[in-house]
């Protein structure tokens, strides 16, 4: 099994001291419960669904070769909800949801894909409000699509340690403890697990 996890800062694990992010931590769980799992990180700090949607496809093929058994997982949002120059969002909504509608569409008849909803910036209110509001239009266009979506805004909002870390760090990203919360916060929901490995439950226990 090969995959691959597009996304930005918060996929790249930036902030993180063991370098692992959530991706990292999901697939060191799955390697120890015995699965021969390959994976990319292919998260860009700063990039925005106008730079995934340039990016995804070819960075997809090069490592998802015919003949092995490929995953795509994607997460963004967050950068398209802070502010540019003007104040106004770097990517607006409308501009965004169609950008994750062209991504999501090509992804799913390409490989078995999910798509992780964006953290929040927490100490910018403007931004959480635009992203709480793109968070809610891509679980819509997720259940249209028949595609797995796992809404984290709310769950990071409340998660002690991705917030403390992010206060003693540089404001945005959590360290080691934040990134193991949001893996085994994705590892519980039953549509990780079925992505994964269908049929089968998906324990939270090695991650940390």
């Amino acid at each position: 099994m090969r995959i691959c996890f597009f996304g930005d800062s918060f996929v790249n694990g930036t902030g993180d001291d063991e370098a692992l992010g959530w991706p990292g931590r999901l697939v060191a769980a799955a390697r120890h419960r015995g699965l021969d799992v390959s994976f990319y990180n292919l998260g860009i700090r700063r990039d925005t669904s106008d730079d995934i949607a340039a990016r995804w496809q070819d960075e997809a093929r090069r490592r998802l070769p015919d003949g092995c058994n490929p995953r795509l997982a994607f997460s963004f949002g967050t950068n398209d909800c802070a502010a540019a120059d003007i104040g106004e969002a770097r990517v607006p909504l409308a501009r965004s949801l169609n950008n994750a509608e062209e991504i999501l569409t090509a992804a799913r008849s390409f490989a078995p894909t999910l798509m992780i909803g964006p953290p929040p910036p927490l100490r910018d209110a403007v931004a959480n409000g635009r992203l709480a509001a793109l968070s809610r239009e891509i679980a819509e266009l997720c259940a249209r699509l028949d595609l797995p979506f796992l809404e984290t805004a709310t769950f990071v909002g409340q998660c002690e340690p991705w917030r403390r870390e992010v206060a003693a760090g540089d404001g945005a990203h959590p360290n080691k403890l934040g990134y193991a919360a949001l893996a085994q916060y994705i590892a519980a929901w039953p549509a990780f697990a079925q992505w994964l490995e269908p049929g089968t439950g998906f324990p939270v226990d090695h991650i940390t």
